[in-house]
């Protein structure tokens, strides 16, 4: 059977005119898999968590890039994003000593320092532009701690202009009219030039890395430092510049928008923000858990925030050759598509699952037998900067939450906007001193 999805009015506070979850529930209900054309496409929507971790880890050979939403990416095609599995695998390993456990921790301070400076210039009583905010904090904390060596003038105007690509990039449409707008020849001219200024200034450092060989330190070193075995550089200066760009966006734009839902939940709760602050003190004193130790109120809290607010919501992959997806058989070429945000939500697996309850995790572990918690993916082509994220979201949470007192705006409703992340629409908040 195959249906069609079209845009349509929102029916409860958290649906998107453009891609309404509950007529995606309901069309969804008691199926494993429905056939269903999206965003103009005949597509396979997979509800099955234990068939999605078949996608993306038992048989993910027999998977590559869907064809949907290719109006909102790719940033880069080389390196980690190329179709290529060996090149993928090649360039997380490149990536991978900048964000082991190991080096992260050597990072927290410097993150801790970043979110101060820029939490610190925030006004009493003057309502905050959260998630434009939180673009600027986690650009800051990513140039500052991965492109190492570079003057703090340069340091500085770098994040600054990843921070406007981040803001444009988090807000282009994935679905509907929308994106199709925006797909047009001249439409995204703020994206267009955000990504052009911020290339510009990442291909001068690179430049300046070029022409000083001794420097050997940073993620971008690391990169113009690969080559073969006869010595030769692999990548160019620009495909250099282009998997850059591609990391050090998609390191910001999921954080930016996590940590904006979770200012936004402590502004509605007390009793919440109560008991998040005092875990916190604990923490900062020595206490801490670590990974998904749900003994920590902390950690059960962002996992409880990941769960209803993945910030990658959707993902689509396209079948290589026939296959068989449980008692189904997909030919080749079948586009087959997911969503954490239906998947975190279904009743079976989190009772109740509608309501914040960080609590849950006490008596619920993430199953590695399926895919019902998936904020981060999972298998070979997960998100590689977890472990870098979850250390950015507890020094962001912490020092924010240290200093300012997050209120709502009265009569402000905060919907969900789900786009290149899932983001809220419009988050202002009021701070006032702690």
């Amino acid at each position: 059977m195959t249906s069609r999805m079209k845009p349509a009015r929102a029916a409860e506070e958290h649906d998107s005119p453009e891609f309404q979850f509950s007529l995606m529930e309901n069309l969804l209900r008691g199926r494993a898999l429905r056939h269903l054309t999206v965003d103009g496409v005949d597509a396979v929507f997979v509800r099955d968590p234990v068939l999605v971790r078949t996608i993306l880890v038992n048989e993910s050979k027999n998977y590559g890039k869907g064809e949907l939403f290719r109006k909102a990416r790719n940033l880069s095609r080389v390196g980690m994003l190329s179709d290529d599995e060996a090149m993928h695998r090649h360039y997380r390993r490149l990536a991978s000593p900048y964000l082991r456990s190991s080096s992260v921790d050597a990072y927290v301070p410097a993150m801790r320092d970043i979110v101060r400076v820029h939490a610190s210039s925030w006004r009493a009583g003057d309502p905050v532009d959260i998630q434009s905010e939180m673009c600027r904090i986690t650009c800051a904390i990513v140039v500052g701690t991965l492109i190492e060596g570079l003057p703090p003038e340069t340091t500085q105007a770098l994040s600054e202009r990843l921070s406007r690509l981040a803001w444009e990039m988090i807000r282009k449409p994935l679905y509907g009219k929308s994106a199709a707008r925006a797909a047009r020849p001249g439409a995204s001219r703020r994206l267009s030039k955000a990504r052009t200024e911020f290339r510009e200034l990442l291909a001068a450092c690179i430049a300046d890395l070029l022409n000083s060989p001794e420097s050997t330190i940073g993620y971008l070193s690391a990169l113009l430092a690969d080559s073969d075995d006869q010595g030769n550089r692999v990548l160019t200066a620009e495909e250099v510049c282009e998997e850059a760009v591609m990391m050090l966006t998609a390191a910001t734009v999921t954080t930016a928008s996590v940590m904006s839902w979770s200012l936004h939940v402590l502004s509605q709760d007390s009793s919440v923000e109560e008991r998040l602050l005092k875990d916190l003190t604990q923490r900062r004193s020595g206490n801490r858990a670590n990974g998904h130790d749900a003994s920590s109120y902390t950690l059960r809290f962002l996992m409880e925030i990941l769960r209803l607010y993945p910030p990658v919501w959707i993902s689509c992959r396209k079948t290589l050759s026939d296959v068989a997806l449980g008692d189904h058989l997909l030919p080749a070429g079948t586009n087959v598509v997911f969503s954490s945000y239906l998947l975190h939500r279904d009743p079976e697996h989190y009772p109740d699952p509608r309501r914040f309850d960080p609590d849950r995790w006490l008596s619920i572990n993430p199953s590695k037998a399926d895919a019902s918690y998936i904020p981060f993916g999972i298998g070979s082509k997960g998100c590689i900067g977890e472990v870098f994220a979850w250390e950015q979201l507890e020094a962001i949470l912490d020092v924010v939450t240290q200093e300012w007192k997050l209120s709502t705006e009265p009569d402000r409703q905060v919907r969900t906007a789900p786009e290149t992340t899932l983001h809220p629409r419009r988050l202002l908040l009021v701070p006032q001193p702690r």
